[in-house]
């Protein structure tokens, strides 16, 4: 039977203790944890392309929801106004033998209205074994009737630029001339405006800018519709939880809109 402690050294234990609980708490020492509770980083990333005539800050809260679930993600910003989508693609290629050059490492995207048309071009002209899944919000996959009605204006042409009169619906436009995807791919439409104007000159269900129907395309996965408009439709969080879902699952969550 050994002899009691010392009050001093009971008490001095008990400092230490406190001490070390105190540092794991507030992160300044990390308690040990065996190599099966060790959660091993993603070798996944996910790049992001805005829309037109935007920039990649429009693309934030979806960069910061999937850096949470712990992929890399690069938010490329691209001259959307100054080149043709056949320049844009060479720029997203550049860009990709940079950050995205490991074949070990799968790349997904998710982009926004045209971004999904740069990245449909790219992958027509690239193929990349390493390649994930891609999730497109409001993509004009078969064009724009708004291009159509408009592109032949000064004004147009001065804000949307090259890329922006290549997004019609006739036949010799970029999206006509693409075919059906053979990638997994999942697309988001929106069915509200805040553009009244526009969505008189849409025909069906849109968003301001594209209509439900323009935004599908053979080959895709899954697509989903909901109530958001085209120019804040990357910004909703309930967009958001469906992309991360797509990216896990290969398919939306329908139970979240009741279909």
């Amino acid at each position: 039977m050994g002899y009691p402690l010392p009050v001093d050294m009971r008490v001095g234990r008990l400092f230490a203790l406190l001490l070390l609980s105190f540092l794991v708490q507030v992160g300044c020492a990390e308690p040990i944890e065996s190599p099966e509770t060790t959660v091993p980083p993603r070798d996944e990333t996910v790049v992001l392309l805005h829309g037109i005539a935007r920039s990649n800050q429009s693309m934030s809260r979806i960069e910061s929801a999937l850096r949470d679930q712990d992929y890399e993600v690069v938010n490329l910003g691209y001259p959307s106004t100054d080149k043709g989508i056949d320049e844009l693609s060479e720029f997203l290629g550049e860009t990709l033998a940079t950050c995205c050059a490991d074949p070990a490492t799968k790349v997904h995207f998710v982009t926004h209205s045209m971004g999904g048309i740069v990245v449909r071009y790219h992958l027509a002209q690239q193929d990349r074994p390493n390649l994930g899944r891609v999730v497109m919000l409001s993509p004009p996959n078969s064009g724009s009737e708004i291009v159509d009605l408009l592109r032949d204006n000064a004004l147009f042409e001065l804000t949307m630029g090259p890329a922006g009169k290549e997004l019609g619906t006739d036949s010799a436009s970029v999206p006509q001339t693409l075919g059906p995807v053979d990638f997994e791919l999942g697309v988001i439409a929106g069915n509200s405006s805040i553009n009244p104007v526009f969505s008189e000159l849409i025909p069906g269900l849109d968003d301001g800018a594209v209509s439900v129907e323009s935004a599908k395309t053979p080959g895709m996965a899954d697509f989903l519709v909901l109530p958001y408009s085209h120019t804040f439709i990357m910004r909703n969080a309930e967009v958001i939880e469906q992309i991360v879902y797509f990216l896990e699952n290969g398919i939306f969550d329908h139970r979240e809109n009741g279909s």
